[in-house]
C-alpha cells in the first residue's frame, strides 16, 4: 500500500513561497489502477513526485508499506525508486543516440532483468528494436517508454501525462497497452491526466484542486481505453 499522511510541499523562498499541497493524505491498494485529476496548478504532478519519491514533502509522511522513504537518504531514496518505481512522462525522454533494445534494455538493467525482450514483444516493438527513436512515430516512442518503465518490473507505475502529445488513435493505444499489462502483472498504475474520460478507465478516481484532495471515489466498473470518450 502506497499512503500519503498530511503531506505539504511548498515552492520558492519566504515571501515568494507558494504551498502546492495542503496537508493531502491518502491511500492507494496494491494493484491499484488510480487516474489523479484537477486543473492545470491544482498540484496534482507535484503530488505524483512526492508519492513516487521523485521529490520531498516539506512534512508529512510517504509510505510504502509501513516504510517512510521521506525520511530516507538521497542515496537511500535513488536505491527505492530504482528497485520499486517506473516512471512515464509525456515526454518520452529516450537516449537518441541508443536504438529501441538498448533504450528498454537499459531499464531492465536498474532492476537486473535480464528478460527485458518480454516487455519489448508486450508492447508490439519487436520488429522495431533495432531502430532509433528519430526513425519512429511519436505513438512508437511513448510505446519504447513504457517498454524500458515495464522493463524495471516495478511494484508501482507512475504516469504524468502519457498521452499529452498524442493523437486519439495513439493515445488510445498506449493506454490500451498500460490497461493490459497492468491486469496482467498487477502492478500498481497512479496516473496524472487533464483528459476526464480516462477516468472511466480507473478503480480509484481521486480529484484536486487548489492543494487539496476534493473527492476520491471507486469506479464499480472499469471500461477499456476502446470504451472511453476522448
Amino acid at each position: 500500500m502506497i499512503k500519503l499522511e498530511n503531506v505539504r510541499k511548498s515552492y520558492g523562498v519566504k515571501d515568494n513561497q507558494t504551498e502546492v499541497l495542503k496537508g493531502v493524505s491518502l491511500d492507494i491498494e496494491d494493484g491499484d489502477f488510480a487516474v489523479i485529476l484537477g486543473p492545470s496548478g491544482s498540484g496534482k504532478s507535484t503530488l505524483l513526485n512526492v508519492a513516487s519519491g521523485l521529490e520531498r514533502p516539506d512534512s508529512g509522511k510517504v509510505l510504502y508499506n509501513r516504510e517512510n522513504i521521506a525520511v530516507l537518504s538521497d542515496k537511500q531514496l535513488t536505491e527505492f525508486r530504482r528497485k520499486n518505481i517506473g516512471f512515464i512522462f509525456q515526454q518520452y525522454y529516450l537516449l537518441p543516440n541508443l536504438n529501441v533494445d538498448k533504450n528498454v534494455k537499459m531499464g531492465a538493467e536498474l532492476a537486473s532483468n535480464g528478460n527485458y525482450a518480454e516487455a519489448i514483444n508486450a508492447l508490439g516493438l519487436s520488429e522495431k528494436r533495432n531502430k532509433f527513436p528519430h526513425e519512429l512515430s511519436g505513438g512508437e516512442q511513448q510505446r519504447v517508454s513504457v517498454a524500458r518503465a515495464l522493463a524495471k518490473m516495478p511494484s508501482a507505475l507512475f504516469l504524468d501525462e502519457p498521452t499529452g502529445a498524442l493523437d486519439e488513435a495513439t493515445g488510445r493505444q498506449v493506454l490500451n497497452y498500460i490497461g493490459k499489462l497492468q491486469g496482467e502483472f498487477e502492478f500498481t498504475v497512479i496516473m496524472v491526466t487533464h483528459n476526464t474520460n480516462i477516468a472511466d478507465m480507473a478503480k480509484t478516481v481521486i480529484r484536486m484542486n487548489s492543494g487539496k484532495i476534493i473527492e476520491q471515489y471507486r469506479n464499480s466498473s472499469q471500461k477499456s481505453a476502446y470504451e472511453i470518450g476522448w
